[in-house]
């Protein structure tokens, strides 16, 4: 899929390729670690300057570096058989 927009891992955050406005929404609101970003995960388009897009953007990063048994695409958990 094509990404329209530049990307950079932050060493916070090790693992997600984000578009700079989100690594900055993030140092704004102190989210530095992995869980952090996973405990608000169901309520980013309540932070300041996070809007649905992004917050979509977010989940799909955060997907990415979930083990695999924890990955959730549309609302349903994918099993180990879907790799």
């Amino acid at each position: 899929m094509p990404r329209f927009y530049d990307t950079c891992a932050a060493p916070p955050i090790g693992g997600l390729y984000l578009p700079s406005l989100a690594w900055d929404v993030l140092r704004r609101e102190k989210i530095q670690t992995l869980e952090q970003l996973v405990d608000i995960a169901d309520r980013l388009e309540q932070v300041e300057g996070i809007e649905p897009r992004m917050a979509q953007v977010l989940r799909e990063a955060l997907a990415r570096v979930a083990p695999p048994e924890e990955q959730v695409i549309g609302g349903m958990l994918l099993g180990p058989w879907c790799a």
